[in-house]
């Protein structure tokens, strides 16, 4: 199943964001992420995240955004997890 992990930033922590960008990255590398990209404010700065992820369960998709290194360094205001169902792509 596909879920779609929604996230939002906490006001002014863009600093957090590129400091653990590259374990972020890393992470998405390694756990065969469809697909993700980070969402952009006014100004073209990064704000928050859209990952989708392919997993068994939901539990699975906590579990991963659990581990996500964005998480593990309070980057997020906010975490959703939405089943999805892909139509295109």
């Amino acid at each position: 199943m596909f879920v779609a992990l929604i996230a939002k930033d906490k006001l002014g922590s863009l600093d957090v964001r590129k400091a653990n960008r590259n374990a972020h990255v890393a992470y998405l590398k390694s756990t065969g992420v469809a697909q993700a990209g980070p969402f952009l404010d006014e100004n073209g700065d990064m704000c928050g995240s859209l990952v989708i992820l392919n997993v068994e369960t939901i539990a699975d998709a906590q579990a991963w955004a659990d581990q996500d290194p964005y998480a593990k360094a309070g980057l997020f205001q906010s975490v959703d997890l939405q089943l999805w169902n892909r139509v295109i792509g």
